[in-house]
């Protein structure tokens, strides 16, 4: 992994530069995402066919709608460091402006971030992460879970305050999500793939 200035937020001290140094140093198998959340290093496989589809189809989608001088990233660390964590959401639609100042983005700068579960780490996904986005201050965050109990789920979580965010429409695949301002788009979940 390249070394890329870390600036952790109230975490500073050296509890989070070596967890960051633990981070950057591990030799993980192509494909796998490294990430810190909560303080830890977590490692999770390659994500599947259909996760990769399911990416790539929500990127479709997002992108004539993106703001002006947003990208959408599929592999950006986001640096979360109230809620001790570097996560590397499955999208993030980020000003391209912050990716060229040689430092980490801030979770805060993203417009958007989109997870999609996977069966081993679902409760990072729902949980965790939606705590660290929110508390990070993320406007909007979007949870693709084909894992969800019953049927799968999509999730769109916004209106975030004091490490929470307000459910702002959930619906089962198959059926529409309206993402607001500044995106003004409709997700038709029908076409996202099921689960592995």
């Amino acid at each position: 992994m390249s070394a890329l200035a870390v600036e952790p937020g109230p975490a500073r001290g050296s509890d989070w530069d070596a967890t960051v140094r633990l981070w950057e140093e591990t030799d993980a198998p192509e494909g796998c995402k490294v990430e810190i959340i909560e303080g830890i290093v977590t490692l999770a496989p390659p994500p599947s066919e259909p996760h990769n589809d399911a990416a790539e189809l929500v990127t479709e989608i997002l992108w004539p709608a993106r703001p002006e001088g947003y990208g959408i990233y599929q592999t950006l660390g986001l640096l979360v460091a109230d809620a001790g964590g570097l996560y590397i959401p499955d999208l993030c639609v980020v000003p391209r402006a912050a990716l060229r100042e040689r430092r980490r983005v801030q979770a805060a700068e993203a417009e958007l971030v989109v997870e999609i579960t996977f069966q081993g780490n679902a409760n990072h996904d729902r949980i965790k992460k939606a705590h660290g986005y929110a508390k990070a201050g993320v406007p909007l965050y979007l949870l693709l879970d084909p894992w969800q109990s019953g049927r799968p789920t999509a999730t769109l979580y916004g209106e975030p305050a004091g490490g929470t965010y307000r459910v702002l429409d959930s619906v089962e695949y198959g059926e529409e999500l309206r993402l607001p301002a500044p995106f003004d788009i409709t997700l038709d979940t029908n076409v996202l793939p099921l689960r592995d």
